[in-house]
Formats: structure tokens, C-alpha cells, sequence
């Protein structure tokens, strides 16, 4: 089913909101997720297929694509801020360094409104190549956030050298944290952790208000989660445009 849908274009981004907790759900960024459709026009989330193929080249297919959509959607959109999903593995990939390369060379605005993400997991299988891209696509202006920040603490090593601008708490800390003073503890560290290392927190599953209060009081940057918003493939600039053409 993923090999039909890559063969034949049938992928799409689903944009979720990531909004800022001290300024009242005022939107930072987004965050571009893939999805695929099925035979039936059926959106699939990344979820559902996105573990039996990220270690194959139809992972590297797929993250070229996410990149490709996501590229385009900025180049559309001058206002916007997206931030885009991609393994750790798709860094030697020609095809996905060429369509990076070619995309931020024809306008000089996207480098500074790309913020590329990686999880934990993936970071750390190749973190010296991790590292390079970095430092090389940071000077351009390319912004890097790690995602599951927590989930394994084997990364915290790497932290001085990563030099991260984001990172994503882990939503298993996240989920239900004003009435989990374990989680409170360990989501307090992780910012404190973020803070020496002058890094941007989001804190991901954010589901209700009391967990998104007591987020902002313990001075987490953004927030993202259903509460806010669901990923969806027709994000509000697209029902703006499309109201001001009727």
C-alpha cells in the first residue's frame, strides 16, 4: 500500500499547530505530518505504516517527499513556519540532499522558516553525520528540533555537541501531568536540561487545559496537541484562500 501510494503521488502533509503557552494559543509554527492515501482515497497516518518501512529506501522515498511538500508549502506561503519530519538515515540520501539543496537555493526566505525534526531514536544511529548536517544547514539559517526529547536518555551526552534549537518533550510525560507529580518531576528536569543548553521546549499531547496550565507555569515555550488543534490536510491558510477565490 505505501509503495502504491509513493509510486503514484498519493501522499499528502497534515499540518498541526505548535502554539506559544504564554500568548493565549498564538500559533509559533507548524508541523508538517505525513500522511498516505489509500485506494480508497482513505488518509493514513504515519503511525499505521511508517514502522515497516523507515529503515527501507521507501523510508528515504517518503521522507523526500514530506520534504518536497513541505519546501513547496513555504514557498507558497511567506508568512509561514513549518517544521518537517525526517530519519537520521535520509542524510546520505542523494535524492533528499539534492532536493534540499535545489529548494533553499531559489528563495532566500525558506532556510529561515525550515525547521527540520528528528526523533531521539534516530538521532542517535548516526549522530556524528547528524552533527555535520547540522552545523552545515544551521549557518544557512535552517532551524533542528529533536523529537521524544526524554524518551531515551542515551542522547544526553550528545546534547553539548548537537547544539539543538528545539526539543519536543516526550508526550508519555506529558499526558495527564497535572495529576502526576512523577511526571511533573521528570518534565521539570527536561526543561531545566533544555534551558542550560539554551534550547526551545515544546511539549507535545497536550490534551486539556490543566495540563496545558500548569505547562505554562512551569515554563515550557509551546505547546501542541488536539487540544489546539488536529493534524488536518486543509490547514487555515488553504480555507482562507480558497474563501477569498469564492
Amino acid at each position: 500500500m505505501v509503495a502504491e501510494a509513493v509510486r503514484h503521488g498519493n501522499l499528502r502533509l497534515a499540518y498541526q499547530p505548535i502554539v506559544q503557552s504564554a500568548a493565549h494559543g498564538r500559533v509559533a509554527f507548524y508541523e508538517g505530518l505525513i500522511r498516505i492515501l489509500d485506494e480508497t482515497g482513505r488518509v493514513i497516518p504515519a503511525r499505521d505504516f511508517i514502522g515497516a518501512v523507515e529503515a527501507t529506501e521507501l523510508g528515504r522515498e517518503i521522507d523526500c517527499a514530506a520534504l518536497e511538500m513541505g519546501l513547496r508549502a513555504l514557498m507558497r506561503h511567506p508568512t509561514l513556519r513549518l517544521s518537517i519530519n525526517m530519519s537520521a538515515r535520509s542524510i546520505g540520501y542523494p535524492k533528499w540532499n539534492r532536493i534540499l539543496e535545489n529548494m533553499l537555493a531559489r528563495n532566500n526566505t525558506l532556510a529561515e522558516r525550515l525547521i527540520l525534526e528528528v526523533t531521539e531514536a534516530s538521532a542517535m544511529l548516526v549522530p556524528e553525520l547528524l552533527l555535520s548536517l547540522m552545523q552545515n544547514l544551521q549557518r544557512k539559517g535552517v532551524t533542528f528540533a529533536m523529537d521524544e526529547f526524554g524518551s531515551s536518555f542515551t542522547s544526553l551526552r550528545h546534547l553539548r555537541d548537537f547544539y539543538l534549537d528545539i526539543v519536543k518533550i516526550d508526550g508519555q510525560f506529558i499526558r495527564g501531568i497535572s495529576k502526576s507529580t512523577d511526571n511533573q518531576v521528570l518534565t521539570r528536569a527536561l526543561i531545566a536540561i533544555s534551558s542550560q543548553f539554551d534550547m526551545f521546549t515544546v511539549a507535545v499531547s497536550v490534551e486539556n487545559e490543566a495540563d496545558a496550565n500548569w505547562l505554562a507555569s512551569a515554563n515550557v515555550d509551546c505547546l501542541q496537541g488536539y487540544l489546539f488543534g488536529a493534524p488536518t490536510v486543509s490547514p487555515p491558510w488553504r480555507e482562507t484562500k480558497a474563501a477569498k477565490a469564492g
